[in-house]
């Protein structure tokens, strides 16, 4: 649903006039040019789960919902907040050139985030030394990786779910036992009779009910970061969530969500899935286990919509597009990486040259 423009919101520093952005590492907003800091106000509200039957609900009304300005990206889709006075640039996820043509939409408003912790020059250095560790890598990306203001500071949306869950299951148990066979071989030219020990599996129809109880599965709620690299940034400290404040967003990007409430329900569902089937394992019990169905019943199920901050760059070599990440909490990096094809055959050929070498020295 298209809202008429919104304002970004921009905080300006009470001596000298210029744009506030907020400090990693503390609660306060810092002027880049004068260092005058602006304490951001601690919220006592409680970060609350919320109904996800409900919020289903009330998705066509207006509560719970923020308007916000964004700009899309045209090649890889991503939506985000638009920087103040900020006209054209490039993508964070993609590094296309962006000309920006903001709309504004009606969205579940975030009720807390994870402030960025790690600053852009930590970042930069995490990031840095790990491209220095990867073999093959382009002498392009080494370079690349020399130039500073290649990180962008970036928001990304997730939901989490808790609920509780009923499990009712139809499956096998197998209990080995042991036989002793007679067997015939040959020795020494005879036929000779042995016995030996031979493994069995009893199978026997079992059913059951499993019940399991979650808390903070967390689910990406953007397409426009590889999955694996954002699942490898975990584990998140979600026990230090803020509640959401304009201000921590100030000097950073924003991405919208792209992946709804209902869609992170389902993924969140295949999350809780491998934990169930575990569980069923376990009530089977029995040295073997195979699970024919399982019937899942999902009760008080709530939701949180958070923002988790992530250091992002994003490369192009050969006409394809690689994405840094950093962990703006632990500084963990992650990320997809292009190969020197030109390296690795001179490595081949450098190892087939001290083979042929070796060979000629001992046929010497």
């Amino acid at each position: 649903m298209e809202m008429p423009a919104a304002v970004a919101k921009q905080f300006p520093c009470q001596k000298c006039g210029a744009r506030l952005d907020f400090a990693p590492g503390t609660t306060a907003l810092r002027c880049p040019y004068c260092g005058f800091e602006n304490p951001i106000p601690q919220s006592d509200e409680e970060i609350r789960e919320l109904d996800y039957q409900a919020q289903l609900t009330e998705l066509a009304g207006n509560e719970e919902t923020t308007e916000a300005e964004r700009v899309k990206c045209r090649s890889c889709a991503a939506e985000t907040t638009l920087p103040p006075d900020i006209v054209s640039g490039s993508c964070p996820f993609c590094g296309s050139n962006l000309v920006i043509t903001a709309q504004c939409k009606r969205l579940i408003k975030p009720k807390s985030l994870l402030p960025f912790a790690v600053a852009q020059r930590q970042a930069f250095d995490a990031f840095a030394t790990w491209i220095s560790g990867l073999w093959f890598a382009p002498g392009a990306l080494k370079n690349y990786a020399q130039s500073e203001g290649k990180l962008t500071g970036v928001y990304v949306p997730f939901w989490t779910y808790d609920c509780r869950t009923t499990s009712f299951y139809t499956g096998q148990r197998g209990d080995d036992y042991w036989e002793t066979e007679r067997y015939t071989t040959r020795e020494n030219g005879r036929t000779v009779s042995k016995t030996r020990r031979v493994r069995h599996t009893r199978w026997t129809h079992v059913t059951g009910t499993v019940w399991e109880s979650f808390d903070d599965v967390l689910v990406s709620a953007s397409n426009s970061l590889p999955p694996e690299c954002l699942h490898k940034l975990e584990p998140w400290d979600l026990e230090h969530l803020v509640t959401f404040a304009d201000e921590y967003l100030s000097g950073f990007r924003a991405e919208s969500y792209q992946v709804p409430l209902e869609g992170g329900f389902t993924k969140a569902k295949e999350i809780m899935d491998l934990a169930i089937r575990a569980s069923i394992a376990r009530d089977i019990g029995g040295d073997h286990q195979r699970i024919d169905s399982v019937r899942t019943q999902y009760d008080g199920v709530t939701f949180k919509h958070i923002l988790l901050p992530v250091w992002l760059s994003a490369y192009r070599f050969k006409e394809k597009v690689y994405r840094f990440l950093v962990n703006a909490r632990t500084g963990e990096v992650q990320g997809e990486r292009p190969w020197s094809g030109w390296k690795i055959t001179a490595c081949a050929l450098a190892i087939l040259l001290v083979i042929l070498a070796l060979v000629l020295v001992l046929r010497g």
